[in-house]
């Protein structure tokens, strides 16, 4: 019982502390994607690109954005990581796709990337090529000094309240934070079902 309480008490810290500034931001470079015409690549892995799966159907049922996650496509994604390396699967993803200005690539990851410690390089590869082209990069994160967070347009780093519980927490609360962007009366296009029901 008292892990269980803990472990809200630290749900609820989280939430307190969270940027609402970066997140109205966020918001922001959505909506001008989606007035360009612009595509979102949202981009995971582990339970990241779990989420980045319910992300996508999100941002374009309900929002009315073009959205991919590269990890969708198990068999490309397999064939990129056997034949050419793990680091390059999501920046060889996108030229294919023809990133652009105009797109976005979003991120979910808990370190956001970091190339001297060999932590999700593709991340890295991923979000140098977006900025050199001139897309968007956004990203929800767990850590501020991992790459995402250095360099992203916007970027909401979850607090970190408990360093035994930055992963879970992380990715639990990514889908707390695109779930209010998605619901934000800004970029709502979409009633929900269940909201529709009377």
């Amino acid at each position: 019982m008292e892990f269980v309480k803990q472990y809200l008490i630290e749900a609820k810290q989280i939430i307190d502390q969270l940027d609402v500034n970066a997140i109205e931001k966020m918001v922001t470079l959505v909506e001008e994607t989606r007035r360009k015409n612009g595509r979102m690549f949202v981009l995971g892995v582990g339970g990241s690109a779990a989420n980045a799966s319910h992300a996508v159907n999100d941002f374009r049922k309900i929002v009315g954005v073009e959205a991919y996650a590269p990890t969708d496509n198990i068999s490309e994604l397999t064939a990129r990581t056997n034949d050419d390396g793990w680091a390059s699967v999501f920046v060889e993803w996108l030229k294919t796709s023809s990133l652009r200005r105009g797109d976005m690539i979003f991120v979910l990851s808990v370190g956001g990337g970091n190339i001297d410690k060999n932590i999700s390089p593709n991340l890295v590869s991923a979000i140098r090529y977006a900025k050199d082209v001139g897309a968007k990069v956004c990203g929800i994160v767990g850590r501020d000094d991992g790459y995402t967070a250095r360099v992203a347009d916007a970027c909401i780093v979850i607090p970190t309240v408990n360093d035994a519980h930055v992963t879970p927490h992380t990715e639990a609360f990514q889908a707390v934070i695109w779930h209010l962007i998605v619901s934000h009366p800004r970029l709502k296009y979409t009633q929900t079902k269940w909201e529709s029901v009377k």
